[in-house]
């Protein structure tokens, strides 16, 4: 018999498509990249000051995008304003909404502090239009003092040092949101909040890591070689126990072999057997976590470690996005009777086709690169 037999009526179709796949990934890269971005202003991590702003910047860039998934995936999406007018404490969807909005302004104000000084400069050197925008961004104050310096750098530092918990928050949100699903085995884990916010410090280092060495060669400099192979070894640490933890979940799993274990067991080795065991495995695990072992333990030469961090960097992106995929795809394609699968067809076109998502994606990209043109966000040094 065919398994769409045992398929509840109410259950024909998968309800979130790969926008709200890409609502975590995103979310995940603003984390993950805010996290370098404290090490160095709240940890004093000298050795991460070639990328400590551009860490920030990229949180903040991703951060921008982080609700269009959610927005073009509703039908409407101006209701999403209802969450502000008609507040609810006991919805975890709407807590979203305030958790992002703290999030963002903390973001813009921290940015705004750290650049400050080159605004001010800029006032002073530029004319014209460039002077007015410059002036803007200043918020009319064209000139810096050293006591204004000193009250920004400790500002700054109490801003990162609030942002690790919020961003922690910001993203374990998502996974306590599937966690939540009690009818869902694949979600209802205690892991799960765990398992995206780790996963969510993997990729936002691996973003991090390959912008920087793209910027690098795009202005032929060489990276630094010791904040390259600091953030080859914290990539391998997360790795490490983001690998551990998403194996440790199946291996729970299997053996309590609960009733739902059978589907669960199908849903893996068949209807996921690409994107999950080859792709977020094999190809996106197991390949990088060789390759950032050889990087740390061997230290080998500048060429090779830049060539092993960008190939590691690019797989765990595609690892994560496929954690993402088969989490939230995944866990829709098996009928709550455990015993028949769903069927779920992605088009090309529409508002959540694979050409809209691939837009939503770069567009965080396209901003880093406006912010760069506007701030010395790679080239100069940090305050």
């Amino acid at each position: 018999m065919d398994a769409a037999e045992f398929i509840y009526p109410n259950d024909p179709h998968v309800a979130w498509s790969i926008m709200i796949v890409l609502y975590p990934y995103i979310t995940g890269l603003v984390a993950g990249a805010f996290v370098v971005s404290s090490l160095y202003h709240v940890f004093d991590q000298q050795v991460l000051k070639p990328v400590a702003r551009l860490a920030l910047v990229t949180a903040l860039c991703f951060c921008m995008f982080a609700t269009l998934p959610l927005l073009l995936h509703l039908h409407h999406p101006e209701r999403a304003f209802n969450i502000m007018i008609t507040p609810n404490a006991t919805s975890a969807m709407a807590g979203f909404g305030f958790i992002y909005s703290f999030y963002m302004l903390l973001l813009v104000i921290e940015v705004w502090l750290v650049f400050r000084p080159d605004i001010v400069e800029r006032v002073n050197t530029n004319h014209g239009i460039r002077r007015w925008v410059y002036l803007v961004l200043s918020l009319g104050v064209p000139r810096i003092t050293e006591q204004s310096l000193k009250i920004d750098r400790r500002l700054i530092r109490i801003l990162a040092v609030v942002g690790i918990p919020a961003a922690c928050v910001l993203h374990g949100y998502v996974g306590f949101l599937f966690g939540a699903v009690k009818a869902n085995p694949w979600w209802s884990t205690a892991l799960m909040p765990v398992i995206f916010l780790i996963s969510a410090v993997l990729s936002g280092i691996a973003v991090l890591l390959a912008l920087y060495v793209f910027i690098c060669w795009r202005h032929q400099v060489a990276p630094e070689i010791e904040c390259l192979r600091t953030l080859v070894r914290y990539l391998w640490i997360a790795l490490i126990t983001a690998f551990s933890l998403e194996a440790l979940e199946l291996i729970h799993m299997g053996y309590e072999a609960g009733s739902e274990w059978h589907i669960l067991r199908t849903l893996l080795t068949e209807k996921l057997a690409v994107s999950y065991v080859l792709v977020q495995v094999i190809v996106g695990s197991l390949v990088p976590l060789v390759l950032l072992s050889v990087a740390v333990i061997a230290k080998p030469s500048r060429r090779m470690t830049v060539w092993i961090a960008c190939i590691a960097a690019v797989l765990i992106l595609v690892q994560v996005f496929a954690m993402r995929w088969n989490v939230v795809i995944g866990g829709q394609l098996f009928s709550k009777s455990f015993r028949g699968f769903v069927e779920y067809r992605i088009s090309w076109f529409g508002r959540e086709g694979i050409l809209a998502a691939a837009v939503v994606l770069m567009l965080p990209f396209i901003a880093l690169y406006g912010a760069n043109r506007v701030l010395p966000i790679s080239t100069a040094d940090d305050h």
